[in-house]
């Protein structure tokens, strides 16, 4: 696998299903080298896999279906010309896809009205005299919250997210469009009641809102009226869906501290509450299942609630019954279950599911009457045209004896094969089998093409192990974290065929953050370092950063005393290695500041350092970024170990 191959990993959305469960349609989004930027094209398949799937759209940026529940229409996004993204509806029986929104920054995910008549969706709406011209000549902007920019967004104070309902089928469309919500409130993840006649979504509009993580659920007429909230703080919650009576609303939540902000690593787990307001939210999943990142959703249905659950490198679709019992697997295997859908439907249940693994970036698979069906193809696109290398599991003892998970993907030849320790970000994420997603193996799969040995594992603090493994790391992050990542290097160097003399160490976001604690405090290992888009100083993280002060209160702890010894910054005299330090300039979740400050305190003292800065790029350039600079990328982290590691 070459770094030009990233053409071959498209990236599929979220599914929607068709009332009758009959037709699933999803978005697949993918590289393009030649025009340096994405397609993304919708895919149309009978989920009993009878017929092959087939190209329902062109794009070239189509994104978000969702099928009405009759089934007459798609709604998606689509920008319209010279502008952003709106809400289109397809017929299904034939005719063209129209706009039926004129958002002025764009639409969000569409959500159709049990009826089939109305639409659901987010928008922002910028302050008068924003976002419309040149940026230096809009009025100067007065911040008076910690928690006013994301990461490849922007700022966000200025231009709140609402609620809106679209009538599709109106006579005038200047009029079809009804703004539910108000106020300098982010609204997001609106659905409908079974009836049609209360929409729930989340929000933060408590008085501090802005200056903590906390949010709240709350409902609504489709109109605005009867505003009230069904929770009261204390939780980071998401994903709000209806039970399939309407009494129960079900929602995917973190629990806070007394001060709203959040632990080093809690799960985030499945709650409900009653919509009538009897009796406090609950949690309906123990503290050992999180919600996988890859997913970030739950689907109610008749017998219980939809929830992938992350777990030893796999994600596993589980059924969650409403009482909180015992829950029931539905798909389980040594692969991960990204997005998915589900309706209960005259077969009974049917569910949609983008499905990776070790050598496929995700296709779409029909669940019907308890039967698989592999509905597309791209996965085997990548299988066919290049030559994936194994992935071995293999178990590393930490020094307490505590057992750790870890994977070796090694190059052809018979060794001895120089070495890379691959840190994952996160750090409450995991290595899984994907080839796709911020924890994938397919980087690994490039370097050991490229004749490096590729170590990974998950170290105690990721998610998928429980909550004792998760928690672990609350003390004392860093020093924590490296006993376990050296024991799983030390159980990887057993085999004969890897290199102990010529190991590199490399990681992104925290990942960056543990590469450069390694250099200065186990830099005997070590022949040479590439930390990207990390964490080094937790003091000026804390300032600039668009998780700020809440994440660092969470993994740094409260005393800012204390921050100094837990930044790698601190210890850069220490570091003598060769150092890469990646960064993009529009990265807002870990500033150019911090690498900055890094390499300014390793330059100073002469030790071999370079700064590859991206322009124009965020925190997730390296998988979201343009094409040339995802492969500019690639080449210089390659062209790096070969004049450190060859």
């Amino acid at each position: 696998m070459k770094p030009t191959d990233i053409d071959l990993l498209p990236v599929l959305g979220r599914p929607t299903l068709s009332g009758d469960g009959r037709y699933a349609a999803v978005v697949a989004t993918r590289p393009d080298l030649a025009t340096e930027g994405y397609i993304s094209e919708l895919w149309l398949a009978e989920t009993d896999g009878s017929t092959p799937a087939r190209l329902l759209t062109r794009g070239p940026h189509d994104a978000a279906p969702a099928f009405s529940p009759d089934g007459r229409h798609l709604a998606f996004l689509r920008p319209v010309p010279g502008g952003r993204a709106q809400l289109h509806i397809l017929p299904m029986d034939g005719g063209e896809a129209r706009p039926v929104t004129n958002h002025p920054i764009g639409a969000g995910q569409p959500v159709w009205s049990p009826d089939s008549k109305l639409l659901a969706h987010t928008a922002r709406v910028p302050e008068p005299g924003r976002y419309r011209g040149a940026p230096q000549s809009e009025a100067p902007r007065r911040i008076t919250k910690l928690r006013y920019c994301a990461d490849g967004f922007g700022y966000t104070i200025d231009r709140p997210r609402h609620i809106f309902v679209t009538d599709p089928f109106a006579e005038d469309p200047a009029t079809a469009t009804t703004q539910v919500t108000e106020g300098n409130y982010d609204h997001s993840d609106v659905s409908w009641s079974p009836d049609g006649q209360l929409l729930t979504f989340t929000a933060a509009r408590h008085e501090k809102a802005g200056d903590d993580l906390r949010n709240d659920l709350w409902v609504c007429a489709p109109d605005g009226t009867g505003l009230r909230s069904l929770t009261d703080g204390g939780l980071l919650l998401g994903c709000p869906r209806f039970s399939p009576d309407g009494a129960t609303v079900c929602f995917a939540a973190e629990p806070l501290d007394e001060n709203n902000n959040p632990y080093t690593s809690m799960s985030y787990g499945l709650w409900s509450i009653p919509l009538d307001g009897s009796a406090p939210a609950r949690r309906l999943t123990d503290k050992d299942l999180h919600l996988s990142f890859a997913s970030q959703t739950i689907h109610p249905v008749a017998d219980g609630i939809l929830f992938a659950a992350d777990h030893r490198g796999e994600v596993h679709l589980i059924l969650v019954p409403y009482d909180g019992g015992a829950p029931k697997p539905l798909i389980t295997g040594v692969r991960q279950v990204n997005w998915y859908t589900a309706v209960d439907g005259p077969d009974g249940l049917t569910v949609a599911a983008v499905i990776a693994s070790a050598t496929s970036a995700g296709d779409l698979v029909g669940l019907r009457a308890g039967e698989e069906h592999v509905l597309t193809s791209f996965g085997q696109r990548l299988v066919e045209q290049t030559d994936l290398l194994p992935v071995e599991e293999f178990t590393a003892t930490a020094p307490d004896g505590h057992q750790l998970q870890g994977w070796i993907i090694r190059p052809q030849g018979e060794g001895p094969h120089p070495v890379l320790l691959q840190i994952k970000g996160g750090p409450h994420t995991q290595w899984g089998y994907t080839l796709n997603g911020p924890a994938a193996f397919d980087e690994a799969q490039v370097y050991a093409s490229a004749g490096y040995a590729v170590v990974l594992g998950n170290p105690r603090g990721t998610s998928g192990y429980g909550h004792d493994h998760a928690r672990y790391i609350a003390d004392d992050l860093a020093r924590r974290t490296a006993p376990d990542l050296l024991a799983l290097l030390d159980k990887a160097l057993e085999s004969p065929d890897l290199d102990a003399d010529r190991v590199g160490v490399m990681g992104g976001s925290f990942g960056g953050y543990m590469s450069a604690w390694l250099a200065a405090h186990h830099g005997n290992r070590f022949r040479a370092a590439i930390g990207e888009r990390g964490l080094y100083a937790v003091d000026s993280y804390a300032a600039s950063s668009d998780d700020g002060i809440n994440v660092a209160i969470a993994l740094y702890g409260t005393d800012p005393t204390q921050w100094a010894a837990k930044s790698p910054l601190t210890y850069a005299d220490n570091i003598q290695l060769p150092m890469l330090i990646i960064q993009s300039e529009e990265d807002r979740h870990c500033p150019l500041e911090q690498a900055q400050r890094l390499f300014v305190a390793l330059k100073t003292r002469n030790i071999p350092v370079e700064l590859l800065l991206f322009p124009g790029e965020g925190h997730d350039m390296s998988r979201s970024g343009l094409p040339s600079h995802r492969i500019a990328r690639f080449d210089a982290i390659l062209e790096w170990w070969s004049r450190h590691l060859i």
